[in-house]
């Protein structure tokens, strides 16, 4: 059946139907769904969200666990084998989401606690009523399909207000002129950019449509966005002529379009009158800070402009030699322009792309000089902020960072490489679950479709790692499987997939067979090596573990690398019990400095493990009970704290019971309100 013959209840039915053919399969998902239904992934996301409110994964989950419960009322398998027949490979998991919908557990319906409604109709009297039941049903039914119809016909359904920018056409005799078109396009990007109540796709997404032959729904699919803005532009002389229109691209159809003849001094009205025309169109909600923001002129002086312009061709074109071109560009338009904020901050910028890959940095000085001029005469533009923070970064001074790229944000909700930054620090350097999955959310809505094959796998890669962090289990499954999809090649997804099947089901065996498999392929990977030797840790086969923590010490001893030390306080406990007490005590010793100097949420969690290790047990839970204070850490902290060798000896302590219950229950508290957090931005 096609995608346009699908509608309603109909396509419900239709999505019911084959999840149920395959709801045994743990690893069907969003794009299996997809597949089967013969829909993109964004159209599928779209309808289900339309017809249902849910998510996709939401609704797939919502259908595996109405089934559970069918089976529970009709079979008498155990919970933890309906769990499997829907689906689910963990059955607390499945516990969890069936309490969530039904406000009950499964084990109350199977003891009988609850109790349907109709239970107390006797059987005669249903047989008495049941044909003038039947009767008022169909009237009811067709009462409310009338009621439902026309109220659709009154409120049609409101499309998100998502847009994409393409690249506009330079229409001038002279190719010279092209970069002033493209700044044309770049201005109307930004400025719409700064409007929170749209979703803008970056320049990088849409750059690669410049001499696209494709049709605009289709653009438009792959962009994941309701409306496209398209545009033609010359420059002759004083002259400025541009044409410009907005594309609904359900209808394929110019919803707003406009001509424009201006004069080159005219320019900067022309852009923020664009900027609000299409706003207005699409019935964008823009605050007066927003409205100030896009008025804003970046100069008085049209040469200072030009000079900009120029440099910005060559300055998203990152090659060394471009960026020092464009460096010479930009502060040419500071010699005219000895205020123009945005090419002081570009410079900044540039100097520390020009630095980034390098092992000793050249340009800290002048990152951090021009950062401060940018913020000196525009402390309210993304830009200067982004300049700054890019300084911090280079300092490593990541918690100074962080406020400037958050308040970049409130300045343009849409920056993509704001986004990317706050994703990667909330991942690596400042830990906090939640905030790094919504940034990846985020950074999936709005860059998803610049990367090539191998760019949008390792985007899937972090967005499946965000997610298992954060205890979305399903979900994290389904994007490691379109990371592999995109590039089987990929380094890193197979050691995420194995430990996301681990959460599902607690397969140890499987784990260790996958990760052996994977080390390996390539024997001079620590990364790997260490783990291997962490999952033989886990199951207490210290012979096992001792040979390749073994390796993974010598190798890192060679190199003089200071990698994984919260490994430490593991490889200690597996030399002691090997009889190498004297090496032991030297991880411990580095185990002890490594929990001095942790300033992260995981300190007091660190703690612990170190006091249980010297047989201190009430320290180790004094430490818990300040750890399940916490917020947003990992979902690996649930996993493997019960299988810890070493805080074995506390399993039978009431009051270490009672602290790691607090801590799960911490977890999944949080973890519903980032999901309603996520549902409600749209992000899942």
């Amino acid at each position: 059946m096609s995608d346009t013959s699908i509608f309603g209840a109909d396509f419900i039915e239709k999505a019911e139907a084959i999840i149920l053919e395959n709801i045994a399969n743990e690893q069907f998902g969003v794009s299996e769904l997809a597949d089967l239904m013969n829909m993109s992934r964004s159209s599928l996301l779209r309808k289900i969200k339309t017809h249902t409110q849910l998510s996709a994964s939401q609704f797939i989950r919502q259908v595996r666990v109405t089934k559970g419960l069918e089976l529970l009322k009709l079979t008498t398998l155990t919970v933890a084998e309906i769990s499997f027949q829907v689906g689910f490979g963990n059955t607390s998991y499945f516990i969890k989401c069936f309490r969530e919908q039904y406000g009950y557990s499964p084990g109350e319906v199977r003891k009988g606690v609850i109790r349907e409604e109709n239970e107390d109709v006797q059987e005669s009297g249903f047989k008495k009523y049941k044909w003038y039941g039947i009767g008022a049903m169909v009237i009811v039914v067709i009462v409310v399909s009338v009621l439902l119809l026309s109220r659709k016909n009154e409120t049609p359904v409101e499309l998100e207000k998502s847009i994409a920018v393409l690249p506009f056409v330079n229409e001038s005799s002279d190719s010279l002129n092209l970069y002033f078109v493209n700044g044309l396009m770049e201005s109307t990007l930004n400025n719409l950019q700064k409007i929170g109540d749209l979703r803008v796709v970056s320049r990088t997404s849409v750059a690669k449509y410049r001499d696209t032959d494709k049709a605009i729904p289709e653009i438009a699919d792959e962009l994941n966005v309701n409306y496209l803005v398209e545009g033609s532009g010359q420059r002759f002389g004083n002259q400025v002529l541009l044409n410009i229109q907005l594309i609904e691209a359900a209808t394929d159809r110019p919803i707003w379009s406009e001509q424009y003849s201006r004069e080159v001094d005219d320019v900067f009205a022309l852009q923020n009158e664009v900027a609000r025309k299409i706003a207005d169109a699409i019935k964008a909600v823009v605050t007066p800070d927003e409205i100030k923001q896009i008025e804003k002129i970046p100069t008085e002086n049209l040469e200072a402009y030009d000079y900009y312009l120029q440099a910005l061709n060559l300055y998203y074109n990152r090659t060394q030699e471009n960026l020092e071109k464009a460096i010479f560009l930009f502060e040419k338009a500071i010699d005219e322009d000895g205020e123009f904020a945005l090419a002081y901050a570009n410079v900044a910028i540039s100097y520390y792309f020009l630095d980034v890959n390098q092992k000793e940095k050249q340009y800290t000085e002048e990152i951090n000089n021009f950062a401060d001029k940018a913020l000196l005469y525009d402390s309210r533009s993304a830009e200067s902020l982004i300049a700054k923070a890019l300084y911090y970064m280079q300092m490593e001074e990541y918690n100074l960072a962080l406020p400037h790229l958050e308040k970049a944000l409130e300045y343009n909700p849409n920056s993509s490489a704001v986004v990317q930054m706050l994703a990667d620090l909330y991942a690596r350097v400042i830990p906090n679950t939640a905030k790094y999955l919504e940034y990846a959310l985020k950074g999936i809505q709005l860059d998803i479709a610049a990367n090539d094959s191998i760019g949008k796998s390792f985007i899937y890669l972090h967005l499946s790692n965000a997610l298992i962090q954060n205890g979305f289990v399903d979900e994290a499954a389904t994007y490691i499987e379109k990371s592999l999809d995109f590039n089987p090649e990929n380094y890193y997804a197979p050691l995420v997939k194995t430990y996301i099947l681990y959460a599902k089901d607690g397969d140890a065996e499987r784990t260790k067979k996958l990760m052996l498999k994977e080390w390996r392929k390539d024997t001079t990977r620590l990364d790997l090596l260490q783990e291997v030797a962490k999952v033989y840790f886990y199951q207490e086969q210290y012979d096992s573990a001792f040979f390749y923590f073994e390796k993974f010490v010598e190798a890192r001893d060679q190199y003089g690398l200071n990698i994984y030390p919260q490994e430490d306080i593991k490889i200690a406990w597996v030399y002691q019990k090997m009889g190498l007490q004297e090496q032991a005590s030297r991880f411990l010793d580095n185990y002890k400095a490594y929990c001095n100097n942790d300033e992260s949420i995981y300190k007091s969690a660190s703690m612990a493990v170190m006091y249980a290790y010297e047989g201190k047990y009430e320290e180790a839970i004094e430490q818990l009970k300040i750890f399940a204070t916490q917020d947003n850490y990992q979902y690996w902290i649930l996993v493997f704290q019960d299988i810890d060798p070493i805080l074995k000896p506390m399993e039978n302590n009431p009051e270490y019971r009672k602290t790691l219950q607090k801590i799960k229950d911490r977890f999944w508290k949080n973890h519903e309100t980032i999901e309603k957090v996520l549902v409600d931005k749209g992000l899942i």
